[in-house]
């Protein structure tokens, strides 16, 4: 009998949190979805994302400069092609469009 109480328990427990979860991830999907349509969040986004894509070259050409001779050829091409890449400031990585 209590292993059956205990069954019952664990359904009942389920399928009202199945919903109540549903529901919050909803409400939570509904608020990420509003603030990505706000200008200044796109906007921050944005620039985030270009001073990220400028850093990360730059890191390529200091390792480049500082490593290069100790890197497998293949990394060290790899890392002067990055570094010789010029980064538009008006790309449209990352956005939804």
């Amino acid at each position: 009998m209590r292993k059956l109480t205990f069954i019952t328990g664990a359904v009942v427990g389920y399928v009202l949190g199945a919903r109540a979860g549903r529901q919050r991830y909803e409400q939570l999907a509904e608020a990420a979805r509003k603030a990505r349509r706000n200008p200044t969040v796109r906007n921050g986004l944005d620039s985030a994302a270009q001073a990220g894509r400028q850093a990360a070259s730059r890191t390529a050409g200091v390792i480049a400069d500082r490593a290069g001779d100790r890197l497998p050829e293949s990394v060290s091409d790899r890392l002067r092609s990055m570094r010789s890449r010029e980064v538009p400031l008006d790309d449209d990585w990352g956005s939804s469009h």
